[in-house]
C-alpha cells in the first residue's frame, strides 16, 4: 500500500501524471521553438512533473535508487523553471535559464519515460535486456540530441513579453515603417 491505494493504483496513477507531463511537456517545448507562449499547457506540464518526481519517492526501496537520483534532479531543475517564470517574469537572463530549466525537466521525464520503455515493454526488453545494448543506447542518444536542437531553438525565438502581476505593455512606434516594436514592461502606479 502506498499512501491508502495498492502499489498497483498508485504506480498507475504516477504513470498517468508522467504521461500528462511529456505531453505537455512536448508541446510547450515546440510552443517555445515557434516563440510562443502557452501559459495553460505550461502549467499543466509543471506541474504534471513535479508531481510525477514527487510521486516517484513514495515506492518503496531499501536504497536511494538511480530513479531517485533522477527525482532530485528533476525537482531542483523544476523549482528553477518554476522561480524563473512565476517569480522573475523571464526577466534577463532568467529566461534563458528558464528555457534550459525546462527544456531539461522535460526531457528527463522522456529519459525515464524511454528506460520504463525498455524495462516493461515486451519487444523492447528482448532488444535491450540489460539496457547497455545498442537500441537503448540509440534510443537514448536520439531523445537527447532531440532536445538539444529544440533547446537551442527555443533559446533562440522564445522572448515572451515580461507579464508579471500589475505589468502593462508599453509599445513604442518603430522607426521608419511605422509598425509597433514591444518593449518592456512598466510597473503601473
Amino acid at each position: 500500500m502506498i499512501l491508502g491505494l495498492s502499489v498497483h493504483t498508485f504506480t498507475v496513477i504516477h504513470v498517468l501524471i508522467s504521461l500528462v507531463g511529456i505531453v505537455a511537456g512536448v508541446i510547450v517545448a515546440f510552443a517555445m521553438v515557434q516563440g510562443k507562449s502557452v501559459p495553460g499547457w505550461t502549467a499543466l506540464a509543471l506541474l504534471a512533473l513535479i508531481l510525477t518526481s514527487v510521486t516517484g519517492f513514495f515506492f518503496h526501496n531499501t536504497t536511494f535508487t538511480p530513479a531517485q537520483g533522477v527525482g532530485v534532479i528533476s525537482l531542483v531543475v523544476l523549482a528553477v523553471a518554476v522561480l524563473a517564470l512565476y517569480f522573475l517574469h523571464l526577466t534577463g537572463i532568467w529566461r534563458w535559464i528558464y528555457v534550459i530549466a525546462a527544456m531539461a525537466a522535460i526531457y528527463l521525464n522522456v529519459f525515464v519515460g524511454v528506460i520504463q520503455a525498455f524495462e516493461k515493454i515486451g519487444f523492447l526488453e528482448a532488444l535491450a535486456p540489460h539496457q547497455t545494448e545498442p537500441p537503448f543506447v540509440v534510443a537514448q542518444v536520439v531523445v537527447l540530441a532531440i532536445f538539444v536542437v529544440l533547446g537551442f531553438g527555443a533559446l533562440r525565438k522564445f522572448h515572451p513579453r515580461a507579464a508579471g502581476p500589475g505589468c502593462v505593455e508599453t509599445r513604442l512606434p518603430a522607426a521608419r515603417t511605422g509598425a509597433m516594436i514591444d518593449t518592456s514592461m512598466r510597473r503601473e502606479p
